[in-house]
């Protein structure tokens, strides 16, 4: 599992952050996702998927 992000997208909501500030946490100067590992361990990889789920933005994604 690897995340992707796309910053043009992000709009800072900061619903990643919440489900899973292992893996996100948001820029502060501008608000937006920054993450902390793009590679995410198993113990983390299903709140990682309900974070991209629920981004309105629609700024994160995972590739296999």
């Amino acid at each position: 599992m690897r995340i992707v992000v796309d910053r043009d997208a992000c709009i800072g909501a900061g619903q990643c952050v919440l489900t899973e500030p292992r893996v996100f946490q948001q820029n502060d100067e501008d608000g937006m996702v920054e993450v902390r590992t793009d590679r995410p361990d198993t113990g983390t990889a299903e709140n990682v998927r309900v974070a991209v789920s629920l981004c309105p933005g629609r700024a994160l994604s995972i590739e296999a």
